[in-house]
């Protein structure tokens, strides 16, 4: 398709139509005007900073009316078109022809969702719990700002991203090689030695070539889930990569290489960011409730003899025992991955035999990662769900215990300081379990950064929708798409 020059206002039919719907949207009276409330909802949805959207307000209110119509509104589109592709944005602009594919209608994050077809008519699952989001869990979230004490509110990308496995290891015990393994070639950006290699996340996907991608440009990908590490600076975001690549097993799932994990602190104070962890059980630990997603592989097993390995694997068991602190037996793959043929001589014949049936084990875990992905993330919104109905009933706690004039500075202090008696305060009235509630700890930490007085009050209406959305809507759905036959 040949592309052309066009002016800032002007657009093809197609994209009419497209504005059209979205000025019907986002005109939420119905009077043919775009006032600033409306637009401050709309214009949000496409992730550009608060200067960028006032500069793009201004050129495409020329005539100062304080309102846009619908033409004026399809400039602010494509000039919204051209601040996400990176373009700088001037008042000439009007007047400049600029080619046809940089001003297209521009990438609004969650509109497709909203202004798609009623519940009753989506097409997926997925879809649904996209919608779901959107209606009845958002705006709770965003009332009781659960993005700032949980998690960064879920976008599109979140719901569409193929499952990933992250290795988590210390450095130079094969995490690169597992990955080089399983793809059977190199990706782009994998360094292997002894030495600690691997000194940044690296993000291992399908893509139509071989490339690498810098963390800054991805984070700002709208296709792309990784906009929520924007929170961890430009440190991190400096030692993080996108590695491209086709392959038909980055088709079903994407893989995440991790620096070694180092065992001292000033080794740690001289990477330029902050890793979560100086050792390996203390990011275990952190991963506590995501028992179920974590597997164990006992690396390069044939560098040992038969009774060697039968006493390594006894130690890391008992160590798991401590870290995972959980009366389940975690699975431990047993062999070695890498291109090199196994040491026989080492191993034997019962250990070879062990570590092929042990890596098939592997491969068929793998495997089925793709089979459960949407059961996975159904589970993952019910949990954020009910996560975010406790994280309200909270915070509307603390409210009300606040006073009404005197001594709220105090009364704030006195709150932070006993967290666990408010907490149990919460868990009695509304009889919700203990293992749902945060942690006390880091609650307290981020509560410290605010004023409990500027919190909201519990809206029985936002709760209902969650709870009629957990009780009839999700059955629902599910009912909808299961198998006709069943």
């Amino acid at each position: 398709m040949e592309t052309g020059l066009g002016r800032v206002g002007s657009c093809s039919k197609e994209d009419q139509k497209i504005y059209q719907e979205w000025f019907n949207f986002t005109d939420s009276d119905g009077d043919g005007r775009i006032t600033g409330n409306d637009a401050t909802k709309f214009f949000s949805m496409s992730r550009l900073s608060r200067p960028e959207l006032k500069q793009i307000w201004a050129i495409a209110d020329s005539k100062r009316q304080g309102f846009l119509g619908f033409a004026e509104f399809i400039t602010a589109m494509q000039l919204v078109s051209l601040a996400q592709a990176g373009h700088e944005l001037t008042s000439d602009m009007l007047k400049t022809e600029i080619n046809d594919e940089n001003i297209k209608p521009p990438l609004m994050e969650g509109l497709d969702t909203l202004v798609a077809l009623p519940l009753d008519a989506v097409t997926s699952i997925i879809d649904g719990l996209k919608r779901l989001y959107i209606e009845k869990l958002k705006p709770l979230e965003d009332t009781y700002r659960f993005n700032d004490f949980v998690s960064p509110f879920l976008t599109d990308s979140d719901f569409d991203a193929k499952p990933m496995v992250m290795l988590l290891g210390q450095y130079s015990t094969g995490k690169t090689t597992f990955i080089k393994h399983l793809l059977g070639c190199n990706y782009p950006g994998a360094h292997i030695g002894p030495e600690p290699t691997t000194d940044r996340f690296i993000v291992v996907m399908s893509g139509p070539d071989e490339r690498s991608i810098p963390g800054n440009t991805i984070a700002v990908h709208a296709d792309m889930p990784f906009s929520g590490l924007t929170t961890f600076g430009g440190a991190f975001l400096s030692k993080f990569e996108c590695s491209q690549m086709p392959h038909p097993l980055l088709d079903q799932i994407t893989f995440v290489d991790t620096p070694g994990v180092l065992s001292g602190e000033k080794q740690r104070t001289q990477r330029s960011y902050d890793f979560t962890a100086m050792n390996l059980s203390e990011s275990l630990h952190s991963l506590r409730g995501h028992d179920d997603k974590i597997r164990v592989v006992l690396n390069k097993a044939d560098k040992v003899d038969t009774q060697q390995l039968m006493r390594v694997y006894g130690a890391l068991m008992w160590s798991l025992g401590k870290v995972l602190n959980t009366p389940e037996v975690a699975r431990v793959y047993i062999g070695s991955f890498s291109e090199k043929p196994l040491d026989e001589a080492a191993a034997g014949p019962i250990g070879k035999d062990l570590f092929v049936k042990e890596q098939d084990d592997l491969l068929a875990d793998l495997i089925d990662i793709p089979k459960k992905a949407c059961d996975r993330r159904i589970n993952e919104f019910v949990k954020r769900a009910r996560a975010a109905k406790i994280h309200a009933y909270i915070i509307s706690h603390l409210k009300k215990e606040m006073p009404a004039v005197m001594g709220k500075a105090k009364a704030q202090q006195r709150l932070t300081d006993n967290l666990e008696d408010e907490f149990g305060k919460v868990q009695r009235e509304f009889h919700l379990p203990a293992g749902d509630f945060p942690s006390v700890e880091h609650f307290r930490q981020v509560l410290n950064g605010y004023n409990i007085d500027k919190f909201e009050k519990l809206k029985p209406k936002m709760i209902q929708a969650v709870d009629d959305m957990l009780g009839y809507e999700i059955p629902e759905l599910l009912k909808k798409f299961r198998n006709p036959y069943d």
